[in-house]
């Protein structure tokens, strides 16, 4: 093997481990380019609809599959994978683990982050209305939501027999997927470390925000004992060296960054101000307020940005979390079938004249920022006889840049000032149809990097700058190339658009209700317009939780989805 760290500079590695893939990715510290990457699909297991699953085995072995096939690309391109330095984690955040340390096995399948099962759960919390959702706020930067952490310990402790008796006889401990990982790859039932980062710890409901602690009085609002929760450290520093499970045998882990945080940081924003939007299974904007914590008060997260080293003060963000973005896209192929492949969405988008506007609000799990109604469902408006597929193709990439202009609207009034623009990143970003029309209905310039791997370099940033290992600066590292869409239409049609959405919006609220048991009640029933039991009359729905509102084409949908 030739020497080629005089041509590349030490290596860094990075596992991004998402909501629908696990990716290792390998980075040369001369140009933050990437020199090869591996990709392994992870499926959802959905036993019910609103719930997801995954196979936490099927994670780690999809992670160590593509660490060692992206050493062997390595060796193929003639460069020592040896030369590796250091490896960064990102990950899915939210999605939990529950765990037997004694035998290494899940005591249950991890929840993943947009589960729904933890409705009745939240109820619970909230004493049926008698808490206000954001009653923790002050304490952990969060509202009471199915999305986060503590809401789906709860629900396992609660209801899987494995869990209580793991619980009783003290031999379970938690984590998101970084610390799962992290615990299999140093070591596992053989010392693996139990730990996590602040930016994933801020993503539990269990950690005071501003001392970085996990705090008792959280854990005892949700019933959690605090010797299952692994110990919180910083973004950026040497927690331990992979065993002989990889290739990598002997490399210190040095990073751990959530995915979103991690793109935050992969995006070079290190001042306040700054903000990025990441676009994939869901669609994710952060706001850099620095080390201060900008308590929202219209929808928004308080959450932790980064914080690159032990000694180092913590960076904020607020974040708008939005839950569904690309998924809305493969519904329109999986479901409706009006796609051959996801790609061909904007083809038919473009093929339809701008009369005959459709709004879709893909409220398929409910709402996330910054209206926080898990009583909402999807509904598609202003159907009439001339709508086709290529409306509703659009209106679902529309509906992707309305929710992100929702957030900045909230950020907006959070902070004082508007965003002057919006850096991008993730997989739906290479659609420029998609960017054009975020920057229009936005009215500001869109900013996409031409190097799309952001979160994957910003775990790599994290892990390289670590002390011990120091191959980077992260505030000297040159911001990759980018691509600027500007807005084109006028504010009166963007405005005059937004209000439509707005409507669309608020007809979304309302329509999920549950029984006692946690599940919904039979959707197809009340095609016939029986009456909710808020005693609203529901005009039409289909199953699958899509509510269609207009004159035309309900009953074709209905059958097409009953198909």
């Amino acid at each position: 093997m030739t020497d080629t760290r005089s041509k590349y500079g030490p290596l860094i590695g990075s596992i991004d481990e998402g909501t629908s893939s696990t990716r290792f990715l390998v980075f040369a510290s001369k140009t933050a380019e990437v020199l090869t990457y591996h990709q392994v699909d992870v499926p959802h297991i959905v036993p019910r609809e609103g719930w997801f699953e995954q196979d936490p085995m099927l994670i780690l072995h999809s992670v160590i599959e593509t660490i060692d096939v992206s050493c062997e690309n390595l060796k193929k391109l003639n460069i020592n994978y040896e030369d590796i330095v250091a490896v960064g984690i990102t990950n899915q955040r939210e999605t939990t683990v529950l765990w037997d340390p004694t035998t290494g096995k899940p005591l249950y399948n991890a929840l993943v982050w947009m589960d729904m099962r933890t409705s009745s759960t939240v109820d619970t919390i909230l004493q049926n209305g008698k808490r206000s959702q954001n009653f923790l706020q002050n304490l952990c930067g969060l509202p009471v939501s199915t999305y986060f952490s503590a809401l789906k310990i709860k629900w396992m402790m609660d209801n899987v027999k494995g869990v209580k008796e793991a619980m009783a006889e003290n031999r379970c401990i938690f984590g998101n997927i970084d610390t799962w990982l992290i615990w299999n790859l140093t070591g596992g039932v053989n010392g693996g470390l139990h730990i996590t980062d602040v930016t994933n710890a801020s993503r539990t409901m269990l950690m005071r925000i501003d001392t970085l602690k996990w705090d008792k009085n959280l854990c005892k609002v949700f019933d959690i004992p605090m010797h299952i929760l692994p110990e919180i450290r910083s973004s950026a520093e040497i927690y331990g060296y992979i065993t002989n499970v990889t290739k990598l045998a002997g490399v210190p882990v040095s990073g751990i960054l959530g995915d979103q945080q991690a793109a935050l940081v992969g995006q070079m924003c290190f001042n306040i101000g700054q903000a990025k939007s990441t676009y994939g299974t869901g669609c994710f904007i952060l706001y850099n307020t620095g080390t201060s914590m900008v308590r929202s008060t219209h929808g928004l997260l308080t959450t932790v940005g980064y914080q690159l080293g032990p000694d180092k003060k913590p960076t904020y963000a607020l974040e708008g979390s939005v839950a569904i973005a690309g998924i809305s896209i493969k519904w329109l192929r999986d479901n409706l079938q009006i796609l051959k492949n996801v790609s061909e969405s904007t083809e038919l988008a473009q093929s339809v004249d701008e009369p005959g506007e459709v709004y879709f609000v893909p409220a398929f799990s409910g709402l996330y920022a910054p209206y926080w109604r898990k009583d909402a469902r999807s509904v598609i408006c202003g159907l009439t006889e001339e709508t086709k597929p290529g409306h509703i193709a659009k209106a679902a990439l529309e509906g992707v840049c309305y929710q992100v202009r929702d957030v900045l609207e909230a950020m907006a009034l959070d902070c004082g000032f508007p965003l002057s623009k919006l850096l991008v990143d993730g997989g739906m970003t290479s659609n420029d149809y998609l960017m054009q029309l975020q920057a229009d209905y936005c009215g500001i310039p869109v900013v996409r990097p031409t190097m799309l791997e952001t979160t994957a370099l910003g775990a790599a940033i994290a892990a390289g700058t670590a002390k011990g290992v120091e191959v980077w600066n992260a505030e000297k590292i040159e911001p990759v190339p980018s691509d600027t869409f500007c807005p084109s239409i006028s504010d009166d049609v963007r405005d005059i658009k937004y209000s439509r959405w707005k409507m669309a919006i608020r007809r979304s609220f309302g329509w999920a209700v549950e029984t006692e048991n946690n599940v919904d009640i039979d959707l197809p029933r009340l095609v016939k317009g029986e009456e909710h039991t808020s005693g609203d009359k529901i005009a039409a729905s289909v199953p699958g939780g899509i509510y269609v509102v207009g004159t035309f084409f309900i009953l074709i949908i209905a059958e097409h989805l009953n198909k």
